[in-house]
C-alpha cells in the first residue's frame, strides 16, 4: 500500500504545528515547508524547525523568498509598526498574496511527491481578518490547483485542507493539548526577539493568550 502523504504549511506558530499533529493523526506522513520570505519575526523559522523535529515530519523544507520587496505589511517593512492595540478592517500586519504564494509553492512540491493533501492553518474565527484565511479562498484555491497541475487535469486532484478553519482558539490549543504537541516550542508574535520571546502586545499575541485563558491551559510564551 502507497504511503499517504501531505505537504503542510509550517510558520513555526500554534496554529500549524496543531495542524501537523492533526495530520498525523489522520495517518499521512507529513512533509512541511516553511518561507523566509524578509519577515521581520525570523525567530519563527527556528520554532518551525523545532516543531518539525518534534512532531517527526519525514522532511521540512526552507524556501526562500522576496516578499520585502514588495513591502507593503508591517512583517515585512520595518518602517510600518506593528500594531499593539485593535484596529479596524484588515490590519498593516496583512502580506499581500502571502498565502497565495505559499500554497502555489506547497501545490508545486505537493505534485512533485505524489501528494494529494496540503494542510494549511488558517482560521476564520480567532484571527486577524486576513482575506486569504477565509473559508472562500481555500475552496477558490483547490479549484486553481485542479486547473492548473498535471495531477489536477489527468482526474488525480488535489485537496487543500484546512482543519482549524471554524475552530476557536482554545479549540485548537485543546486539540494539540491532545495531540501532544509541545507550544513551548512555537512562536506566534509578530515581533519576537531573535531568541522568540513575544512582545505579549501584538495581536497575534493577544489571540494567542487569549486562547489558552479560554482553554484552560497553562501558556507557555516567553515574552521579552
Amino acid at each position: 500500500m502507497s504511503e499517504k502523504k501531505a505537504v503542510i504549511l509550517l510558520s513555526g506558530g500554534l496554529d500549524s504545528a496543531t495542524v501537523i499533529a492533526l495530520a498525523k493523526a489522520e495517518g499521512y506522513a507529513c512533509y512541511s515547508m516553511s518561507f523566509d520570505y524578509g519577515q521581520r519575526h525570523r525567530a519563527e523559522l527556528q520554532a518551525a524547525d523545532r516543531v518539525a523535529r518534534q512532531l517527526g515530519v519525514v522532511e521540512h523544507k526552507v524556501i526562500g523568498l522576496n516578499l520585502n520587496g514588495i513591502g507593503g505589511s508591517a512583517l515585512t517593512d520595518t518602517r510600518i509598526a506593528v500594531p499593539e492595540s485593535p484596529t479596524e478592517g484588515i490590519p498593516v500586519t496583512y502580506v499581500p498574496a502571502r498565502n497565495t504564494v505559499f500554497l502555489s509553492l506547497a501545490l508545486g512540491w505537493a505534485e512533485v511527491l505524489g501528494a494529494r493533501d496540503i494542510f494549511i492553518g488558517v482560521n476564520a474565527v480567532d484571527y486577524s481578518g486576513y482575506p486569504d484565511c477565509r473559508p472562500e479562498f481555500v475552496e477558490a484555491f483547490e479549484r486553481m490547483a485542479n486547473l492548473a497541475t498535471k495531477a489536477g487535469v489527468e482526474g488525480d486532484g488535489f485537496r487543500i485542507r484546512a482543519p482549524l478553519q471554524n475552530m476557536s482558539k482554545a479549540e485548537i490549543v485543546q486539540a494539540g493539548n491532545r495531540l501532544g504537541v509541545d507550544y513551548g516550542l512555537t512562536v506566534s508574535c509578530y515581533q519576537a526577539d531573535d531568541e522568540g520571546r513575544a512582545c505579549g502586545k501584538c495581536d497575534s499575541c493577544r489571540l494567542r493568550a487569549a486562547g489558552f485563558l479560554a482553554a484552560g491551559l497553562n501558556d507557555p510564551t516567553r515574552y521579552q
